[in-house]
């Protein structure tokens, strides 16, 4: 059975407006994204094109199609959904604390 859960990140997300947008996340524990295995600790997310790209300092860590959705509401703070059937911890969404931005990612 999957489980479902919201963690919580401890860095509001900070956008970058432009052409794409940019989201700093600090992760509380290993989490994964299409595959890739992240350990704790601050990681940036730049969106383009429905592609998240996670870099961790100026090496990418990981790559993965997103849906950028928007909410009807801001979210208060930064949240992590993640679906846990093998274990492990897989992103599922990113809800950006400050804004009605909505990372939905695809598995």
């Amino acid at each position: 059975m999957r489980k479902l859960f919201i963690g919580f990140a401890t860095f509001a997300l900070a956008v970058a407006m432009g052409a794409s947008s940019s989201f700093r996340l600090n992760l509380l524990q290993p989490s994964v994204i299409n595959g890739q295995e992240l350990q704790p600790g601050e990681y940036r997310i730049e969106v383009t094109d429905n592609k998240a790209i996670v870099n961790k300092g100026k090496k990418t860590v990981a790559e993965s199609p997103v849906k950028v959705e928007t909410s009807d509401t801001k979210f208060g703070s930064t949240s992590v959904r993640y679906s846990n059937g093998d274990g492990k911890y897989k992103i599922q969404e990113i809800r950006v604390g400050g804004t009605n931005t909505r990372l939905v990612f695809n598995e």
